[in-house]
């Protein structure tokens, strides 16, 4: 059974930096990719960055681009999220997701963590 576990939210003042945990299990599939999204009430859901286990080729949304990293442990079986240079609008709750793909195909998230909060104050 997959299970993904979110850790490292906290609350920080602008311009800080965090970095997050995905402890995933049960993931035994090929063409893995996992990644992180953030959701912060009244607003759309915002894919924040993408990492293809296999390759470990990485996509990040243009908002975080130069100032969050993806990346993922030498087991290709947990993720990481560093975050530098923080902002009030990065602030919401971020969640893990797992799921098949490929860079040219996109990733197809199934599996989901129950999230945690990030809050950067001015």
């Amino acid at each position: 059974q997959a299970q993904l576990r979110e850790a490292g939210g906290n609350s920080v003042e602008d311009g800080g930096s965090l970095k997050l945990t995905c402890f995933a299990s049960g993931l035994h599939f090929t063409r893995k990719c996992m990644g992180w999204f953030r959701q912060v009430p009244g607003k759309e859901r915002e894919s924040v960055a993408t990492i293809y286990s296999e390759t470990g080729s990485t996509s990040v949304a243009g908002s975080v681009k130069g100032r969050f990293t993806i990346s993922q442990d030498n087991a290709r079986k947990n993720i990481y999220l560093e975050m530098n240079n923080l902002k009030s609008d990065d602030s919401g709750v971020y969640y893990c997701e797992a799921g098949t793909g490929s860079v040219w195909s996109s990733c197809d998230f199934r599996h989901w963590g129950q999230g945690t909060q990030v809050t950067v104050s001015s």
